[in-house]
């Protein structure tokens, strides 16, 4: 089917447009053109205002819609976490597993694998988060998951095909050689829940490490005369940071310093949400303890943070009101350089054509009206 999107400003991926319809056919944009010149030979929806922008990309999902990934590791759970994200304006996701047993993952994977098989337009792959950590930097993950990685491990991961995979690891935790095996592979390796120093991550860049999970969260500090992981991702000009902006993983004076430091595109918007985003229920269970939201946070029974409780629009709206950075800025964070990132955006990340149809309409409250994912309408 054919049809024209018109009444909302358009934010291209590069800029903010007005007077413009754009034309979806079946799952493709196929043109933007001047609302004056349409005629009455398409079917119109009006928006009524607001803007039109690429539909977000979120590479840390931990569960949605009253599911944690990790306790059910289903095509189900991945399909009712994709609807809880939806409403936020997350339009395509890497549905991420936290440290766990390698038999718990490897059953997550192959739900990811058969949504994909499914044709399921939401799901770019999966985003394994662990369980090759530093135990001084876990975090909320289980200790007793903690682990260095084996011959068995880096067998199955280079096996993987048909669908993006990103792993976060402790880059001082690894053998020599085993990140540029990896990455050889095709695998996107992150830098996360480590405590190595400036030294040991320059030389897992040099084997081919490529970004930076939740940057300054669980990660050695930068100093003056130890610059550490932190300061690595901030010097580095070729790696990429993802940043939870939910106003309690960092300071907003650290995400403008983070986005001053690091050249334009190579810092995107991650959620890290876990359960309760897109649900009722405020609480959930990982672990076999309780995680529950209080002001805005999710803490475990230690008071440390777990996970977040904001959508992607959340993160969008936090960037801009209370970070400051350009509304523009923090849409590109949020669709076209995790695009970029994931080598997808000759497909997602833009409204152009021959792009995907994947778009989110939101209002000035910065609420989700309308969102389409492949050309599939949805209404909020």
């Amino acid at each position: 089917m054919k049809q024209a999107l018109t009444g909302a400003h358009v934010f291209d991926g590069e800029t903010l447009r007005e007077g413009l319809a754009v034309i979806v056919e079946d799952d493709r944009i196929t043109a933007i053109e001047p609302t004056q010149g349409l005629g009455n030979t398409l079917p119109v929806i009006e928006l009524g205002g607001g803007i039109l922008a690429p539909g977000f990309i979120d590479l840390q999902v931990n569960g949605g819609g009253g599911v944690l990934f990790n306790n059910d590791t289903s095509l189900g759970a991945i399909t009712t976490m994709l609807a809880g994200h939806r409403s936020r304006g997350t339009t395509s996701m890497l549905p991420t597993l936290i440290s766990d047993t390698a038999e718990r993952q490897r059953a997550g994977v192959e739900a990811i694998a058969a949504a994909v098989d499914a044709g399921i337009p939401g799901v770019l792959g999966v985003h394994i988060e662990g369980p090759f950590f530093n135990l001084a930097k876990r975090g909320a993950h289980q200790a007793a998951y903690i682990r260095a990685m084996d011959e068995p491990d880096i067998d199955w991961l280079t096996s993987l095909s048909g669908f993006k995979v990103m792993l976060t690891l402790a880059p001082e935790c690894a053998q020599p050689g085993q990140i540029q095996r990896l990455a050889d592979a095709g695998i996107t390796v992150c830098a996360g829940h480590t405590n190595a120093t400036y030294e040991e991550v320059m030389g897992a860049i040099e084997e081919g490490l490529k970004g930076f999970t939740h940057l300054y969260n669980a990660m050695r500090p930068l100093l003056s005369r130890e610059p550490g992981v932190v300061g690595a991702a901030l010097a580095d000009p070729d790696t990429w940071c993802g940043i939870i902006v939910d106003g309690h993983h960092a300071h907003p004076a650290a995400v403008r310093a983070a986005y001053g430091a690091k050249p334009q595109g190579k810092l995107f918007l991650v959620t890290d949400a876990m359960a309760t985003v897109g649900a009722a229920e405020k609480s959930f269970e990982i672990y076999g303890e309780t995680i529950h939201e209080d002001n805005g946070r999710l803490i475990n029974a230690d008071g440390l943070l777990a996970g977040s409780a904001i959508g992607m629009i959340d993160a969008v709206r936090i960037n801009t009101a209370l970070v400051g950075i350009p509304l523009e800025e923090s849409l590109r964070m949020a669709s076209l350089y995790p695009a970029q990132f994931m080598q997808l955006d000759h497909q997602l990340g833009r409204i152009n054509t021959g792009h995907r149809a994947d778009l989110v309409h939101f209002d000035n409250d910065f609420i989700v009206r309308n969102t389409w994912v492949a050309g599939e309408h949805q209404s909020h």
